[in-house]
Parts: structure tokens; C-alpha cells; sequence
């Protein structure tokens, strides 16, 4: 019997490890673009989207427009085509374990869904069952409980059947207001120690490997 049936994780920097490869470069080269001669060290990047969500951070540090936003996520949808990310080490043997043992095995991120696809296609060779990603009208994303309400809908889970595992601050605040459990995925912030504090003393569980996370899960 499966400790949570339902597992409900992040993408990016949770599964695969795309800030620092991807999504951080990309947004340097389209802060240069839209804002020429603003600077962001990955760092302060990594930062912004912990503390505010990356839309949030792109609107109150550079005053982007609406537009701005739906060009940047455009130019973004691109360059992930020919940008992809190398997963964590060992989770794959969770997403494996979990759908193996008749568990589901939610995607809840602010990655679109044909990069999430991609993604798992190519390291996994299986899909998530749903998928909420940066497609979703910004209300309904996280820290939008909205994703949680529709899997619970879909697949009758109560609040404890389901774990959230998430490396930032929006997925505790969704975790939080829904009343499910969450654990932080800390083997992708080993290097953020303000970020690993804070979500630490926050989150319900805390897990600095993945290893630890699937002998917890599963044994």
C-alpha cells in the first residue's frame, strides 16, 4: 500500500534541473532584450522566483507589461525546444515506483505542459497522469489551490492521500491553503541555504536527496 497515493510534483529544479541551464539564461538574454543594460546574477533570479513567482518578480523588479509577459513566455516556448534538461539523479526510480505501484503522479509547475511532456517522454519513457502548468490563466496556477481541488475532484483523494514535493516557496503557500502535506525537494537548493532554511522549517517533511525521499515514500 502506497504511503501517498497521489504524488504531486514540481518540475523544474524539482525533477529536472533547468534554472540554472535553461530558464536563468533565457531570462538574461530577454532582460537584455526588453530592459538593455538591466543585470540579474542567478542568484538574485533564483531568489525572485522563491520570494514572489516569476511573473510577480518580472512585473515589480522591470516594470514588464502584460505583453512583455506573453512575448517573454513565447520567445521562452522556443528556445526550451532546442534546451534540454538533464534530470536528477535517482527520480526517476521514484516516478517509476509510484505509477508502477498504482499510484498517480500529478505535475503541478510553472513549466508548460509541451516541455513537461518532453521531458518525461525523453528521461522517463512514461507521462504524468495531469499535468497544471504556466498554460493555465495565471489565477489558476500555483500557489492557486486550484490544481489541488481538481485532482482531489478527478480522483475522489481526501487532503492525506496526496504530497506535494516542491523546491519553492508558491507550492507551500498552494500545500498550505489546500491542507495537504508537502515536503521540500532540497537536492535541487543545495547551493540557496536561506532557501533551504526557510523551506525546511515550513514544509512538512524535508529531504536533501532523492534517495531519502524514495526510501521514505517507499520503504
Amino acid at each position: 500500500m502506497l504511503k501517498y497515493p497521489c504524488l504531486v510534483l514540481d518540475h523544474d529544479d524539482t525533477v529536472v534541473q533547468s534554472e540554472a541551464t535553461v530558464n536563468y539564461p533565457y531570462f538574461v538574454y530577454i532582460l537584455n532584450q526588453f530592459r538593455p543594460g538591466a543585470t540579474i546574477t542567478l542568484r538574485e533570479y533564483t531568489d525572485g522566483c522563491f520570494r514572489l513567482g516569476f511573473a510577480d518578480m518580472c512585473r515589480q523588479w522591470y516594470g514588464f507589461t502584460e505583453q512583455e509577459l506573453v512575448d517573454e513566455y513565447r520567445g521562452w516556448q522556443e528556445y526550451i525546444v532546442d534546451h534540454v534538461p538533464s534530470p536528477f539523479p535517482g527520480i526517476e526510480n521514484i516516478i517509476r515506483r509510484q505509477k508502477e505501484a498504482g499510484g498517480k503522479l500529478c505535475v503541478v509547475s510553472h513549466s508548460c505542459i509541451q516541455n513537461i511532456i518532453r521531458d518525461y517522454e525523453t528521461h522517463f519513457g512514461v507521462l504524468p497522469d495531469d499535468i497544471y502548468g504556466w498554460d493555465l490563466p495565471e489565477e489558476k496556477r500555483k500557489p492557486s489551490t486550484w490544481p489541488i481541488e481538481q485532482i482531489q475532484a478527478k480522483y475522489g483523494f481526501s487532503r492525506e492521500q496526496l504530497l506535494v514535493v516542491d523546491d519553492m516557496k508558491p507550492a507551500w503557500e498552494m500545500a498550505r491553503n489546500a491542507g495537504v502535506p508537502i515536503a521540500f525537494a532540497g537536492w535541487g537548493r543545495k547551493d540557496c541555504p536561506e532557501i533551504t532554511e526557510e523551506m525546511t522549517r515550513l514544509c512538512d517533511y524535508a529531504f536533501s536527496s532523492t534517495e531519502d525521499l524514495e526510501k521514505f515514500l517507499f520503504d
